[in-house]
């Protein structure tokens, strides 16, 4: 049987978990899904799947070996889709990753500009707080906000902005405005849930890095929902300026401990490594780069 398809069969079973479920997305019976299976193990004379248990187990042979086939299978996508794309218009279906708010605020200008220059790519993006594994290959690019990459990945920084703390000037002149971090743990907190600091806040004390874990009364994985509650006087919230620039020139809110804030919060166009990079990818991080250059 084909080499190239075992390999390509393998590596779905491994990400879906069952000959079943990779049967149903092939069209194909669970049979001939594991003749597929028994064809690569035998010409590699090892076990990849232990089939004992109820559940599929991968061996530790066939994890380092799906590892080198995704490489593998990635590399020749890759290198098809730029032979064939050279000298040719750019298509294809861009798979893009990005934070809620960021997302949403200044993602989609972008976008409507890119598609106009390449109409033929057809652009996903999925919009999420949480850390988003490029390695599954559910996402082409992943923006992230952060002050901390993670290691593998080729990192294009696109913009700066910091890490503040904000409050409606209502709230404010009904509590008080808070002079230190310590203060906080006196007034009710909006907390921004699923960010890379977890259940913490971070601070910039005397050019220290200090954490303060609020106890909050409201909470949200959406900053624009959070930008709202602060701007009705229900509480203080910390949130990266980018995304509370509206309601700060409309005076809704107002900036509190300024000597504390985090200024090198950076956001990041993040790619994996590859030998090949498709038009679709390399088009589309250069024209967000010049974008926000702009």
């Amino acid at each position: 049987m084909d080499k190239l398809k075992n390999m390509q069969v393998f590596c779905r079973v491994v990400e879906l978990g069952t000959f079943a479920a990779v049967a149903r997305e092939m069209q194909v019976s669970p049979m001939m899904v594991s003749k597929y299976m028994r064809s690569l193990e035998s010409s590699l004379s090892i076990t990849l799947i232990n089939r004992k248990t109820q559940k599929l187990h991968v061996t530790e042979l066939g994890q380092a070996y799906y590892q080198q086939c995704k490489q593998i299978l990635g590399d020749l996508n890759d290198l098809e889709s730029s032979i064939t794309q050279s000298g040719k218009m750019v298509k294809g279906v861009l798979k893009i990753s990005a934070p809620i708010d960021f997302g949403s605020i200044y993602m989609l200008p972008v976008i409507n500009a890119y598609q106009k220059k390449y109409p033929d790519v057809n652009v996903l993006m999925s919009l999420d707080n949480a850390f988003v594994n490029l390695r599954s290959g559910k996402s082409d690019i992943a923006i992230v906000v952060t002050d901390k990459l993670d290691q593998g990945v080729v990192a294009r920084k696109i913009a700066q902005t910091s890490l503040c703390t904000y409050a409606s000037p209502g709230y404010l002149q009904q509590y008080g405005t808070p002079e230190s971090i310590e203060d906080l743990a006196e007034h009710k907190c909006l907390h921004y849930l699923d960010t890379p600091h977890a259940d913490a806040w971070i601070f910039n004390k005397a050019k220290e890095r200090v954490e303060f874990r609020p106890k909050w009364t409201f909470a949200s994985n959406n900053g624009g929902a959070l930008c709202q509650a602060a701007s009705l006087g229900m509480g203080v919230i910390r949130s990266p300026a980018l995304s509370v620039r509206g309601f700060v020139q409309s005076g809704e809110l107002v900036e509190i401990l300024e000597d504390f804030k985090l200024s090198s919060l950076s956001v990041y166009a993040t790619y994996l490594q590859r030998n090949y990079y498709p038009a679709k990818i390399t088009t589309f991080i250069d024209f967000l780069v010049d974008a926000f250059a702009g």
